[in-house]
């Protein structure tokens, strides 16, 4: 198992070179010029040349980028151009609450998933999941997050609107608030998940070993979670492990819409003030989050299913 994280570690750093300077010279160069973006088109030449000498905007593009990247590995990601704040503060306090949300959604969508997807094929039940693919998959973010907050807050009075509570204010009062943004962002990997895990299961089902298991008189359950289930949650597993990126774009929305503040609202916040630190220092955790991601599903490949061997 540590070959398997020391050789999945040493293949992932060419790959994060790669992302963060793809990331770099998107965001400061072909995108356009920093300073002529933030302060618009109809600057002076004199004051985007003041800017760019102020910020280094007018050093060679790879000096700007490994010097940039020497700094973020040492945790250093520079100073907000709207706030003069240190970037990493506003990372170290949004980020926990955008990895909760992450957590808590990915959890509930694999677990309703298989575990749905994995009972006895009934009529009703297979209605309910097909609605709840349905309407995952489809619908938007938004739509999903505004929807359920007229029903459970507007209508119903059940839960708060939006904002966000921290656990040291009250467990109850955390959880309520968690809720209806777990859900919104959850739904639609679990559309996604149950599709995935129930071709594979019914694929799984019809192999001579389950059948053999069922022939041994093992009751439906323990056939469908011991025996099918390891084998069927594979592909769930590689899935979960590449969806982290479109799941930080979900976050974006799903936090703007409940007024969260996590690491997707903050991102949305520097884009409107073009705050290329902050918007550098967001991507740069979203490709590191992958990139751990895809490690982490490798490895609970050789957990789930040991037969399996990682080249």
């Amino acid at each position: 198992m540590l070959t398997v994280i020391v050789r999945r570690f040493l293949l992932a750093i060419p790959t994060l070179l790669a992302l963060t300077a793809l990331l770099f010279f998107s965001v400061t160069t072909i995108l356009g010029s920093p300073a002529t973006m933030m302060l618009g088109e109809d600057a002076s030449p004199k004051a985007i040349a003041e800017l760019n000498a102020r910020y280094g905007f007018d050093r060679p593009a790879h000096v700007q980028y490994f010097d940039w990247l020497g700094r973020a590995l040492t945790g250093d990601f520079g100073r907000s151009y709207t706030s003069q704040d240190p970037v990493g503060a506003a990372i170290a306090g949004a980020l926990p609450v955008t990895l909760e949300l992450s957590a808590w959604a990915i959890l509930l969508a694999v677990t309703a998933a298989v575990g749905l997807n994995s009972l006895p094929n009934r009529p009703a039940l297979r209605r309910f999941v097909v609605l709840g693919n349905l309407v995952g998959i489809t619908m938007p973010n938004f739509i999903l997050g505004i929807g359920l907050i007229f029903l459970f807050s507007v209508q119903l009075g059940w839960l708060p609107t939006t904002g966000w509570v921290p656990w040291s204010d009250g467990v109850l009062a955390h959880l309520r608030h968690m809720i209806m943004p777990v859900l919104t962002l959850s739904a639609y990997y679990f559309g996604a998940f149950s599709l995935v895990y129930r071709a594979e299961f019914s694929d799984v089902y019809h192999r001579l070993y389950i059948r053999t298991a069922r022939a041994k008189g093992l009751s439906p359950a323990k056939v469908a979670y011991k025996h099918a289930l390891p084998n069927a949650i594979l592909p769930v597993i590689t899935f979960a492990g590449l969806s982290m990126g479109h799941l930080t774009g979900g976050a974006v929305v799903t936090e703007t819409v409940f007024s969260m503040p996590g690491v997707g609202r903050l991102f949305v916040a520097a884009i409107a003030g073009r705050d290329f630190p902050i918007m550098l220092a967001v991507g740069m955790v979203v490709v590191v989050g992958v990139v751990v991601m895809n490690l982490i599903a490798d490895i609970l490949y050789t957990i789930v299913n040991p037969q399996i061997r990682l080249e």
